[in-house]
């Protein structure tokens, strides 16, 4: 029994969702997704809830039955409030900058580098006196977004020694002594 997959989804005011032929769409304020749903489930609209049913006890169909319940939710919540991730740049002489969908960032390479970020992304940096630059990123889709943080993440990450790199806010990194002092 999924508990997950057996808990309906709200969907508030200002958030329409349709189905049809397996293909569940989610329009509201921030944006539209869509999502294909397994033939072995069903998508039901009940006045202000979706449920999501399977026909089997198949154990395929059982793990299918929450992913696709979470991924539904994932687009309701991402179309009415939107999704936020910020990510610092931690070491000397790091900075970030945008222009349009052109995120530059300088992080020691011998060259600048240029990300190009797909239009349902937002980008804005952050660079205060005494702290850290930041990158924050906001989109109604969440698979999106973590996708591109994990990419530009990707280009220089976090150094266990000293922490030099990027990495997300809050996120705690594992640390390692360096060298010990030589012995007598």
């Amino acid at each position: 029994m999924s508990r997950i997959g057996n808990a309906p989804i709200n969907i508030p005011q200002g958030v329409e969702v349709k189905v049809e032929n397996g293909l569940v769409t989610v329009k509201g304020p921030k944006g539209e997704l869509s999502q294909k749903v397994d033939e072995a489930l069903t998508v039901e609209v009940e006045g202000n809830e979706v449920n999501v049913k399977r026909h089997t006890e198949e154990i395929p169909h059982k793990a299918k039955h929450g992913l696709y319940r979470a991924l539904i939710s994932n687009m309701v919540v991402g179309v009415s409030e939107g999704y936020k991730t910020v990510q610092e740049l931690v070491g000397v002489g790091y900075r970030a900058s945008n222009t349009g969908q052109n995120l530059e960032l300088s992080l020691g390479f011998s060259h600048n580098v240029v990300f190009q970020l797909p239009n349902e992304i937002k980008v804005t940096t952050q660079t205060e006196r005494g702290k850290n630059p930041t990158i924050i990123l906001e989109s109604h889709d969440k698979q999106l977004i973590g996708h591109v943080a994990a990419k530009i993440r990707s280009l220089r990450k976090p150094e266990p020694y000293k922490g030099k790199g990027i990495k997300f806010e809050g996120e705690q990194l594992r640390r390692k002594a360096g060298k010990s002092a030589a012995k007598k």
